[in-house]
């Protein structure tokens, strides 16, 4: 685009439109065919074989099918790994398809068969890595226990921060260190390229679920990895032979995310701090859980540039109040997922982190609240007159 640096607002606007000029276009062109044509059968094999085993299509060889590369899909893993300043990503389906993606390849395809996961964890995530399915052992710990839990044949360590749904901080530097050269994988969905880049901080990939922050609009399922290329090369090559490819429409409706993702996140970061503010006294909730709160170690500021939009409250009144807030609220909607232009409330105990193993599922008087566009007054006089209800519940016990 440059060669001078860029700020991530125009990178995010800019990164992954390389190639518009030669094509004539302005807009991001969708490229939904299945299969392609092939100029041989040498130059065809020869190009399916590079991609099937994690690599570029040949320039001679052509995409050949769909199921292993599409230049929709390309352009938004150039522009997001411009943004995560890495020299590759890896798009998937899902974010769940991307974290099966980096256990696998970091794992069983190497001999490797142990994972080092740091608590709290998205609930699908914890949830994949306690069932066993893919036929590895994982040890549990916190942050500061990683390096204890290391074994000879552990191929990945695990952590997300801000954690799902408690919000808890994980030095990421300190993790790398104690990881002694095992990559580290960090679910970086929360604070979004914008506000934490792992792999400055030694991470060996940054996951995203795509669905969330970076589409913005509640309307695409995805996930995204990035890393370098030779890690990307492994990615690509389970993705290939699982099928985990993410749809080009996915993939369009991404990269077009992307360009407000500066705008949207800072109005909803200056709600999400306005609400925390200004609901702190109330008496229905017993704490409030935002980044910016109580952060003795000063990781927002040295690993992240601000707190983002997500807050977990906890209530007084316990899983009855939780009920109460939940079925009161006009504007939040009641429902799963976060990031979007709009403001949802969720429980997690009883929904995203339901299989999670009862002394790790979080309590069952969390709230966790994901902060839209909305004009923050409503908001704020959305969740007083709901919490007034979930406040006169009477705790139990």
């Amino acid at each position: 685009m440059s060669d001078l640096p860029l700020h991530p607002d125009t990178v995010a606007v800019h990164a992954g439109r390389s190639d518009f000029g030669a094509l004539g276009v302005h807009a991001a062109p969708i490229d939904l065919s299945s299969t392609n044509p092939l100029p041989d059968i040498l130059h065809g094999g020869d190009s399916y074989e590079s991609m099937a085993t994690g690599g570029h299509p040949l320039p001679d060889g052509g995409n050949v099918y769909a199921r292993l590369w599409n230049p929709t899909v390309a352009r938004f893993e150039e522009a997001l790994a411009e943004l995560e300043h890495a020299e590759a990503s890896v798009a998937f389906g899902s974010g769940m398809a991307a974290m099966t993606a980096a256990i696998l390849s970091h794992t069983t395809a190497v001999g490797k068969h142990h994972i080092v996961a740091v608590r709290p964890l998205y609930g699908g995530t914890d949830h994949l890595l306690d069932s066993g399915l893919l036929g590895v052992e994982v040890t549990f710990c916190d942050e500061d226990a990683v390096a204890a839990g290391i074994r000879p044949d552990t191929g990945l360590i695990v952590l997300e921060t801000p954690a799902n749904p408690t919000l808890d901080l994980v030095d990421i530097a300190a993790v790398v260190a104690q990881a002694d050269g095992v990559p580290v994988v960090v679910d970086n969905t929360f604070a979004t390229p914008l506000l934490q880049n792992p792999l400055d901080l030694g991470a060996a990939m940054s996951l995203h679920s795509a669905t969330k922050y970076i589409g913005g609009h509640g309307d695409v399922i995805a996930g995204v990895i990035a890393c370098s290329e030779q890690t990307a090369q492994a990615l690509r090559r389970v993705r290939a032979i699982t099928g985990a490819l993410l749809h080009p429409l996915g993939a369009y409706l991404l990269h077009r995310g992307l360009a407000t993702l500066p705008v949207r996140l800072q109005a909803q970061q200056a709600n999400a701090r306005t609400l925390v503010e200004r609901l702190h006294g109330n008496p229905a909730i017993a704490e409030i859980r935002y980044p910016e709160l109580d952060d003795v170690r000063g990781l927002v500021g040295r690993q992240m540039r601000g707190g983002g939009a997500m807050i977990s409250i906890r209530l007084a009144g316990g899983y009855a109040a939780a009920e109460a807030l939940t079925g009161a609220v006009r504007l939040f909607t009641h429902a799963v997922s976060l990031g979007g232009v709009d403001s949802l409330i969720q429980h997690p105990a009883a929904l995203t982190h339901r299989p999670v193993a009862p002394e790790a599922r979080p309590g069952a008087d969390i709230v966790r609240l994901s902060i839209g566009l909305e004009n923050v007054d409503d908001l704020l006089a959305d969740l007083e007159q709901a919490l007034v209800k979930a406040g006169s519940v009477v705790p139990v016990g």
